[in-house]
């Protein structure tokens, strides 16, 4: 099962570059279905893996691999619909000459299906990784599986993202290299003879060297924390978000941030074991308010909506940072933030595609009036907008609820009342560009507007040849062409309907392995 799982989608990437882009299309939502099921079946029978010095199954790992497998099935379905509107808006075999106008134009779908069903393959591999090198090893994949995704569009500026993407992460992951390193050496001078995985380096984790131990740790949560995206080594991410297709943005926000999150939450039960759950939570704190406030700054002046939801994603894995670091309940709240961020934010990054095809455009100001030129992709903009700012009954406004009770709880005064004041702020910069994007005046009321006024000049501006020239007339210009696709619609609404009904109900299971993730640091006290 486990096997299956890491295998059959790097296998399934392999066979997508050589075979025609439809068949990849019908690939894609096939592998993500027996993904889905597979997850199910390995959270139901929880079987002993292969090579278990390497890899195993635990409570945080299931968490994120169930979430992981229910966002790529409901994102490759998203993708078909998606695949198709990029194929429309193909102007000529010169399409990247309007790239100026901000319609994302697909030159390469073989290149697109096939790196991200292995993207799904090293995600789903740092679930189940249990060895520290493994971990670290599938991390770094994951940032070789995706870089394609980002440069997909062949752009000056989608080139810069990922540059950008690959240097910055390469370099935190070679210091989560160095801090692995450093772990390892706490084993020696311990005196410790253990595998080296975090399973066994947490039943000994006392017996660690203290001294190398910290060492170790900051250098991990400095280089994941770099793929996590937490401030201040942040700097990827906008770019890479926003010049992403939008499907693979929802997959780098909604679940790969996530997978770094694991390598610095294992490594962070070892210090709890180690009696150094102090020193770990301090720096975690810190990280997480900084985080939140650097997002607070960018939010309120943001241009993008795109960017816009990734400074968002920015403020959240400083929440979940936060909560981590506060421990016991704080640590319940980081994950039950974990799970409908991941949620909440695909489904957002996934109706910010229906905008980008639909207005033509990232900038906000170029927008406007989405309650009536788009109304069932407003509902779902509208929704996960109060679902990612906090709004009840949505669970990032449960999971901030319990973090800010612990923070009290501990004695953590201060930092609680910088956590409230920024996320106050962050709300309010959000709600203002939101509503500019629903009920603002836009250019494009016109039906036969489908672009505004200045990006059309743009495209006229473009002189060339008969083989070169971009037919105007070719360009869609139904406002509502976006709505008439279920399958750009349906994933957003179930994503938002999935974190709803966990709010109110939530199986028993899934509510267990919440528990014993958190039992490792505290539990609820």
């Amino acid at each position: 099962m486990v096997k299956t799982l890491i295998i059959l989608p790097f296998i399934a990437g392999i066979i997508a570059f050589f075979i025609p882009k439809k068949a990849g299309r019908k690939l894609l939502v096939a592998i993500g279905l027996i993904h889905l099921i597979a997850s199910i079946l390995l959270w139901v029978e929880r079987p002993t893996p292969p090579f278990p010095d390497y890899f195993a199954i635990t409570p945080e790992g299931l968490l994120s691999l169930l979430v992981i497998s229910l966002l790529f099935f409901l994102i490759s379905i998203y993708s078909q619909g998606y695949l198709k509107a990029e194929e429309q808006h193909l102007l000529s075999d010169h399409e990247n000459l309007i790239s100026n106008t901000g319609i994302e134009t697909i030159k390469a779908e073989k290149i697109f299906i096939g790196s991200i069903l292995i993207f799904l393959s090293t995600m789903t591999m740092v679930t189940l990784s249990d060895h520290i090198m493994v971990m670290w090893i599938a991390i770094e994949a994951t940032t070789l599986a995706s870089a394609p995704l980002i440069y997909f569009h062949r752009t000056a500026a989608s080139l810069e993202a990922t540059w950008k993407y690959v240097i910055i992460c390469s370099v935190g992951i070679a210091m989560a290299l160095l801090g692995s390193i450093f772990i390892a050496i706490a084993m020696d001078v311990g005196q410790v003879n253990a595998p080296v995985s975090f399973s066994a380096l947490t039943s000994v984790a006392k017996h660690l060297d203290p001294i190398w131990l910290k060492t170790g740790f900051v250098f991990i949560l400095v280089g994941y924390g770099t793929k996590m995206g937490l401030a201040p080594m942040h700097t990827w991410l906008p770019d890479a978000h926003s010049e992403a297709p939008s499907p693979a943005s929802a997959l780098l926000s909604g679940v790969l941030l996530n997978c770094a999150y694991l390598g610095i939450f294992k490594t962070n039960k070892i210090m709890h074991e180690a009696g150094l759950g102090d020193f770990s939570g301090n720096i975690l704190m810190t990280f997480g308010l900084i985080s939140i406030i650097a997002a607070a700054t960018f939010i309120l002046k943001q241009t993008e909506y795109k960017r816009l939801l990734a400074y968002s994603s920015i403020e959240n894995m400083g929440i979940i940072a936060f909560g981590t670091g506060i421990g016991g309940m704080g640590v319940y709240g980081a994950l039950l933030c974990l799970i409908h961020h991941s949620l909440i934010k695909s489904s957002l990054f996934l109706t910010s595609g229906n905008m980008l095809l639909g207005y033509g455009t990232k900038l906000i100001k170029e927008t406007g009036n989405m309650v009536k030129l788009m109304p069932k992709s407003f509902v779902a903009f509208f929704a996960g907008f109060a679902g990612i700012a906090g709004f009840p009954p949505f669970g990032i406004f449960i999971g901030e609820f319990f973090i800010i009770m612990a923070a009290f709880r501990s004695g953590h005064f201060v930092a609680a009342g910088i956590f409230i004041l920024t996320l106050c702020i962050i709300f309010a910069g959000f709600s203002n560009q939101m509503m500019k994007i629903s009920f603002g005046p836009s250019d494009h009321d016109n039906d036969t507007a489908n672009f505004s006024k200045i990006q059309m000049d743009k495209i006229r501006s473009y002189r060339v040849d008969i083989h070169n020239k971009i037919d105007i007339g070719k360009i869609s210009t139904d406002k509502k062409h976006m709505e008439q696709k279920l399958s750009m619609i349906l994933p957003q609404y179930l994503l938002l309907l999935t974190s709803i009904i966990l709010c109110f109900w939530m199986p028993d299971s899934l509510y267990q392995t919440i528990m014993n993730a958190v039992a490792s640091m505290g539990g609820l006290k």
